[in-house]
């Protein structure tokens, strides 16, 4: 059982999503942001890492995005179903615009493959919350 999954169960607020959707989401964001950092690093030791700054740029916005959502969905206190859908929505777009950015640049670097992966995951899991939360 991860942590994300014990601090939700020991909350006294219940869950508005469905739990294991809700857990899925938190960890792919917290994953997301790891990945979009770590590949800007590694865009930053390439030998053209000027050619690089719109991939940099964008890793960067998408991993602010991302820990911001992990921690916005690790609150259940007082949920508010409208703020939740607007950070759903920022993070899920956050996360298909680097990763067409990291896909473009898949072929020639294996870390932009790897946080592309990472950001189409966080992205549908943000979508499945997103089906997830009531009207």
């Amino acid at each position: 059982m991860t942590h994300a999954q014990q601090m939700l169960q020991t909350n006294p607020s219940s869950a508005a999503v469905d739990a294991s959707t809700l857990v899925e989401c938190i960890e792919a964001c917290y994953d997301c942001a790891q990945s979009c950092t770590a590949c800007a690093d590694a865009c930053l030791g390439e030998d053209d890492p000027k050619s690089l700054a719109r991939c940099i740029r964008l890793n960067l916005d998408c991993a602010d995005v991302c820990d911001a959502m992990g921690r916005i969905l690790s609150r259940q206190t007082a949920f508010e179903p409208q703020m939740t859908r607007a950070a759903l929505q920022a993070c899920a777009e956050a996360c298909r615009l680097c990763g067409d950015e990291c896909e473009h640049h898949a072929s020639h670097y294996e870390h932009s493959r790897v946080c592309a992966e990472a950001c189409r995951h966080c992205q549908q899991a943000c979508n499945d919350v997103l089906s997830a939360i009531p009207a």
